[in-house]
């Protein structure tokens, strides 16, 4: 019954859109009008565009890039539509691999850069879940079939390498001048289609600080329970598009606005909702820290953001579980192991990552207790860095951390001068604590 329908609302989609791009032409608008400039375009991207062109095939920039384009920002990838088939691609780019099963891509590589080539798909014969997932889509199609098969109208533009025009067959170009993020097709259908779309209208309106069209908000709010059907490891590929675009505390407003952190982190959203530590207080510290680094182009890692989501679930945990009589060492790993294990039902952490993860709180316990004969050995750690600028980050919101300016100031010092630095410590550690994770594992004013 349930597959029938989905069957039935996937067949209405394909007749309207069909429909529609029989009725409707695009607007063209030409080189003069745009302002796109091939200087800004990825010379490598280009390449591939002259060759398809060359070659009697159509080659067009399309999606995030010409978005980015024409809102003056520098995009990040440039990925290309054409009516060649993956094979064909291939065999004009040695260079190039074929991927995916849900829909066949062709990748060309061009030392760390890669160039995303999709052929045209069709708007018909996907393969539905019953929760009306596609979980095929390999038909390829025309560009007016795949411009209509696209999630949102500003991502529906295409950049023709022909004649230096701009395509746009969706209204994409107009809700770009004001500032609106709207579905292509009926919004309850293509979010059943793909549960991810509802996190990418939270992310493109954080991103471009653009309003959602009036008619998302009731489907978005009704089948954001969809999110729970797709895959752990998707949603950790997600969550590097929302956290670390350089508007990771837009995204996260939006989020708990939308009523959809708990879809991605329920364990944090348990931590906001009892109030017992300051738990927004350091996540927004962090997010806007993250978005600060990414803005004068230095990394950010994903571990340092969990550890941030995580860290007052931890605390609470180690209180816990000491209250149990667990000893204080024993009950920080195993608070540590179990929030982990409980949020990677949900988002697929990698082990590596969880490693850094641990690192980074467990160096919390060992820069507050320090002492004089293991300064050095602790500056030694790998993730020292990390776990001084998660210190520092408590300390910004108030969890008063008695050393992490001890710290900062011996991190910046020659060796010479960290030698007597670091007889500062005894003084420093006999002053009253009020540290929240000391607190919980019982160790305030007590030798380690």
């Amino acid at each position: 019954m349930i597959r029938k329908l989905i069957k039935n609302l996937s067949q209405a989609f394909s007749k309207q859109s069909s429909t529609a791009s029989a009725k409707h032409l695009p607007d063209i608008i030409t080189r003069g009008e745009h302002g796109i400039s091939r200087s800004e375009i990825s010379e490598h991207a280009l390449k591939v565009l002259y060759r398809l062109h060359k070659n009697g095939y159509q080659g067009y920039l399309v999606g995030g890039a010409v978005r980015e384009l024409l809102l003056g920002k520098n995009p990040k990838d440039f990925d290309i539509s054409t009516d060649a088939k993956p094979e064909q691609v291939k065999r004009l780019f040695r260079n190039c691999r074929i991927i995916g099963r849900r829909f066949r891509l062709a990748h060309v590589f061009f030392g760390d850069e890669i160039i995303e080539v999709a052929t045209f798909r069709a708007a018909s014969e996907m393969v539905h879940s019953e929760h009306g997932m596609v979980m095929a889509d390999n038909v390829f199609g025309t560009l007016e079939e795949d411009a209509f098969r696209r999630d949102f109208t500003v991502n529906a533009l295409y950049y023709n390498i022909a004649d230096f025009s701009v395509v746009d067959f969706m209204g994409g170009m107009q809700d770009i001048k004001d500032g609106i993020l709207r579905m292509i097709g009926e919004p309850d259908v293509r979010f059943r289609e793909d549960p991810v779309r509802i996190l990418r209208a939270v992310r493109f309106c954080a991103k471009l600080n653009f309003k959602l069209a009036d008619n998302l908000l009731a489907p978005m709010q009704e089948l954001k329970v969809l999110l729970h059907n797709v895959s752990s490891a998707r949603l950790y590929q997600e969550l590097a598009k929302l956290f670390f675009t350089g508007h990771a505390f837009d995204t996260y407003e939006l989020l708990k606005k939308q009523e959809m952190l708990g879809f991605l982190f329920p364990i944090t959203e348990n931590s906001l909702t009892q109030q017992v530590y300051p738990t927004d207080k350091l996540i927004i510290q962090v997010l806007k820290d993250t978005d600060e680094r990414l803005s004068q182009n230095k990394t950010a890692t994903p571990a340092f953001l969990f550890a941030a989501m995580l860290w007052h679930a931890v605390c609470e945990r180690a209180k816990l579980l000491v209250q149990r009589g667990k000893r204080p060492h024993a009950a920080l790993f195993d608070a540590q192991d179990e929030i982990l294990s409980e949020q990677t039902k949900v988002i697929s952490i990698p082990k590596m990552t969880q490693q850094t993860i641990k690192e980074i709180w467990s160096l919390q316990w060992r820069l507050e207790k320090a002492y004089q004969r293991n300064a050095f050995k602790l500056f030694s750690q790998l993730r020292f860095r990390a776990g001084l600028d998660f210190l520092i980050a408590r300390n910004k919101i108030g969890e008063y951390t008695l050393l992490a300016d001890f710290w900062q100031q011996f991190a910046l010092l020659s060796e010479h001068d960290r030698i007597k630095h670091v007889k500062l410590l005894p003084k420093l550690l006999n002053k009253k604590q009020d540290s929240i994770y000391l607190k919980n594992l019982g160790l305030l004013n007590k030798k380690t």
